[in-house]
């Protein structure tokens, strides 16, 4: 995984952006997870088992 440092912050929102666009848009794990247990479930799953998820939540711990 590309390191954040150097990037600015809107450079960083952009590639967030774009895993999410091309990963997580129409993913049918989230959409299945949502009908059997709402959307919580599906959050919860997204962020804390989903590969794409982990690497959107680092994402997050190096810009706070």
């Amino acid at each position: 995984m590309e390191t954040v440092k150097g990037f600015v912050r809107k450079e960083v929102m952009t590639h967030v952006e774009s895993l999410m666009t091309q990963y997580c848009e129409g993913c049918f794990l989230h959409r299945q997870l949502i009908k059997e247990g709402g959307r919580r479930k599906a959050h919860q799953f997204c962020i804390s088992q989903c590969t794409v998820g982990e690497q959107i939540k680092e994402f997050g711990k190096k810009l706070s």
